[in-house]
């Protein structure tokens, strides 16, 4: 398949809502080996589906040498807290400590349909959150303490 070119901020699809994806269709089967395939480069934690301009419900993560994928995820239970630093492929070059709970438990399905689950602290807690961000129309600056929110849209601006 391919390795995509990844979206940035401001393109729209980045803050619109992505679609549940209702059926396993020959499309979803190459938008997961797409993900998959643009997530596994090192320095990249995790890539949401619209920020490969598809607006659809799935992520891919690469997480200490972990690669995987899960479609229709849905955050279950977070709880505890971690602060610190955060980075996007969407907002290239731009890295805020952002506050975020430390642990995160997600579900969804895998291109079978079978049940999926996806849990962590630290990293892969941070991680969760942020992909599901993605795909409910948010990027990390929208978590950003207010004045850290302006410092990084004049940093956006002035590029």
């Amino acid at each position: 398949m391919a390795i995509r070119e990844i979206r940035v901020v401001p393109d729209p699809i980045l803050r619109t809502p992505c679609d549940p994806i209702r059926s396993i269709t020959p499309a979803i089967e190459r938008l997961v080996t797409d993900l998959l395939e643009t997530v596994d480069d090192p320095g990249r934690a995790g890539l949401s589906a619209n920020q490969i301009g598809v607006g659809l419900r799935a992520f891919s993560y690469n997480i200490e040498g972990k690669v995987g994928y899960i479609l229709n995820p849905v955050i279950e239970e977070t709880r505890g807290e971690q602060y610190g630093d955060e980075g996007c492929l969407s907002v290239p070059g731009l890295w805020y400590k952002t506050r975020r709970a430390d642990y995160a438990r997600v579900s969804g399905i895998d291109l079978d349909g079978r049940p999926v689950t996806l849990e962590g602290t630290g990293l892969m807690g941070r991680m969760l959150q942020h992909e599901c961000d993605h795909l409910d129309g948010h990027v990390y600056l929208d978590r950003l303490e207010k004045e850290e929110r302006r410092q990084a849209m004049r940093m956006m601006r002035s590029r």
